[in-house]
């Protein structure tokens, strides 16, 4: 009989995991934004002395593991699984950062909802009895996506005004079975949602009508308010998508003061000329892993519930005239046990 079950998406932990310890790696441009302060590590040099971009990606990956390993006081030999992904076609960017730990892998796409996505799994893994320690992380790079989604840099291709910056970051999470937190109390799954939006350059408004349905699934199946939550987090809708979510729910009556998007956060809008904000995998895992989880330790939040969005294209899809699917996956952060 299923008893972590709650309404249709929603699981409730019985032994909800502690984040034993968290970490990002950054590039330039994200260490001149307003949460400079929360990065682990800033590099000015958006190789990290690689040789292609998307060996840079797994280069900050590795390094964001390591980081958030060093504040776990473990080694990556403790971890019995990793959950890791990114934008790049078969997930490179993971899988090579993995290669040589020696620990059981999950590669997983979930597009910018990844960081929420490896989270869940890594936690339903954790409260199964299956292992005592996992990772959980994500990373994008602003180069590699250009490259691999629009057209290489060297183009100098125009942006649209809808268009959003990927953001280039990493962000790691290790869990522990047990903890003294913050803990991971319950995870929505989130479904398919597509509206027919076939604009590559307006992900936003392909991924707010996942976000509108898996919140309003939530609080359905937990019976909580909105209120209930200090901060709810999407990542990353921007400024269009974190509108569009806004304005979904004032017609339902509800006014979402305390909605904000990890998209709008990292980048200063008028000061950094990226358009509707940031994007990417590792735009919500580097906004979690620093800004998020750093105040819950401060005690500024106590209640989080962090909502990675994903926009489910490729470059296929898109030029073969296919609309943008959008999934969101919701994660309730507590610093209290209970929830």
């Amino acid at each position: 009989m299923t008893t972590k079950k709650l309404g249709k998406q929603t699981v409730a932990f019985a032994s909800p995991p502690s984040i034993a310890g968290h970490a990002n790696v950054v590039g330039k441009k994200e260490g001149e934004g307003p949460l400079r302060a929360s990065f682990d590590l800033i590099n000015q040099d958006d190789t990290f002395g690689e040789s292609s971009w998307e060996k840079a990606e797994s280069a900050m990956q590795k390094l964001a593991l390591q980081n958030a390993l060093d504040k776990a006081k473990q080694a990556a030999s403790t971890l019995d699984f990793i959950f890791a992904g990114d934008l790049l076609n078969q997930c490179i960017a993971s899988s090579f950062a993995i290669r040589g730990q020696g620990v059981p892998f999950f590669g997983l796409y979930g597009a910018c909802s990844t960081m929420a996505e490896s989270l869940t799994l890594a936690s339903m893994m954790l409260d199964g009895g299956f292992g005592e320690w996992a990772a959980a992380m994500a990373s994008s790079h602003f180069c590699s996506a250009e490259r691999q989604y629009r057209t290489p840099l060297e183009y100098g291709g125009q942006r649209t005004p809808t268009a959003q910056w990927t953001v280039t970051g990493a962000g790691a999470v290790v869990l522990a079975r047990e903890g003294d937190g913050p803990y991971i109390t319950h995870a929505t799954v989130g479904k398919i949602v597509d509206k027919g939006i076939k604009d590559a350059n307006n992900m936003g408004a392909a991924m707010a009508p996942a976000a509108y349905d898996t919140l309003s699934t939530h609080f359905s199946d937990t019976g909580r308010k909105p209120s209930y939550y200090d901060l709810i987090v999407t990542g990353d809708l921007g400024t269009l998508g974190k509108g569009i979510v806004l304005d979904f729910f004032h017609k339902d009556g509800v006014d979402l003061q305390n909605l904000d998007d990890c998209g709008v956060l990292i980048y200063d809008a008028q000061g950094q000329d990226v358009h509707c904000g940031g994007s990417g995998c590792g735009c919500s895992a580097a906004v979690l892993t620093g800004f998020l989880l750093n105040g819950m330790r401060e005690g500024r939040w106590k209640k989080i519930l962090f909502c990675g969005t994903g926009a489910l294209l490729s470059p296929t899809s898109t030029m073969q005239g296919e609309s943008i699917p959008g999934i969101c996956h919701a994660v309730a952060i507590s610093t209290q046990k209970g929830g």
